[in-house]
């Protein structure tokens, strides 16, 4: 039985390309790099890209968008991939020297404020 002819094409969005194509089938970052959602990443500049064709075209969209240090998730929101598909191009980028951690969260970050209207919003419904 043959698919039919436009599987891999969505009328609205174009092409359909599977994640982890544009990984290489990585599910998971390089080994000893960990970056969190609300960690903020930027861009080296002068950093030596390898010319050998490993960086494809959402690599060099990281790039373009980490100029301005910007946090993880809002990077993955911009450029609209799944944030663990972001951080495998993160830390490709990072073994390359292209990219750098900036800014990590040391502890958990609470404000009790939003803990207390988000409790009082649950308790509501």
């Amino acid at each position: 039985m043959s698919a039919p002819k436009d599987s891999w094409l969505d009328r609205d969005a174009g092409p359909v390309v599977r994640p982890y194509a544009m990984t290489r089938g990585r599910t998971a970052p390089a080994s000893g790099f960990f970056v969190g959602l609300i960690d903020v990443v930027a861009a080296v500049a002068g950093a030596q890209l390898p010319a050998d064709g490993r960086l494809n075209r959402e690599h060099r969209l990281v790039l373009s968008r980490c100029r301005q240090p910007i946090t993880v998730v809002d990077l993955a929101s911009d450029i609209d991939l799944p944030v663990g598909v972001v951080r495998v191009l993160l830390s490709d980028l990072s073994q390359y020297g292209a990219l750098r951690v900036v800014a990590t969260s040391r502890g958990p970050v609470t404000n009790e404020r939003l803990l207390r209207d988000l409790l009082d919003a649950l308790q509501a419904l």
